[in-house]
Order: structure tokens, then sequence, then C-alpha cells
């Protein structure tokens, strides 16, 4: 069932809902291919490494041996929110310029 848009008329306003539907098709593809990808960031000079998916999943978190101190857990909490945060912000940048290149310069709600 087609949605009828009160007061259109012609094929221009068919036209542009089949542009729009085929933007919100190219917007859920990229969202979808960025949500499976991974986002890297390090912190401290890479002595801790964060790897994030674009859906927010931490997949992985390396540290150099020598980060490792009893003594001072709090730097490596630090090192690991840093880390995250910013491989976090990695993901966020790539799907906001994947839905902006979609969007084609409108300003569209989605």
């Amino acid at each position: 069932m087609k949605a009828r848009i009160p007061g259109a008329q012609g094929g221009g306003q068919m036209a542009m809902m089949k542009k729009i539907q085929e933007m919100q098709a190219q917007l859920e593809q990229k969202q979808a291919e960025i949500e499976a990808s991974e986002f890297t960031a390090s912190a401290g000079g890479g002595a801790v490494e964060v790897t994030v998916t674009g859906a927010h999943e931490v997949k992985d978190i390396k540290m150099q041996p020598d980060v490792v101190d009893p003594d001072d857990i709090d730097m490596l909490s630090d090192l690991i929110i840093a880390a995250t945060n910013e491989a976090m912000k990695k993901a966020d940048d790539a799907m906001e310029q994947a839905m902006n290149a979609a969007k084609g310069g409108l300003n569209l709600p989605f």
C-alpha cells in the first residue's frame, strides 16, 4: 500500500518520495557498515590500545607489560578510559561523515 500525499500532483512529488526512500536505504546501509567496522585508538604513547566497533562495543584492549603497575592502577584506568573514548569518537565521526555524505547536503532529520 502506497501512502498518498494530500495535494500531490504529477510525478514531481512521487519522484521526490522515491529519491528520499533511496537516500534512506543508503543511510541504513552506511549505518550497518559503520556499526560492523572497527576503530582503534591508543593512549599513553601506545601503552594502551582499545578497539571498538561502530556500535560502541569494546572488541579488544591491548596493554604494554610495563604499563601494568600494581601501585598505580589509577593511571592504567585513565589510559584505558582515554583510549576507549577516543576510539568511540572515531566511530562517531565515521558515522557522522557517512550520514552527511549519504544525505547529499540536504538537511534531513535522519
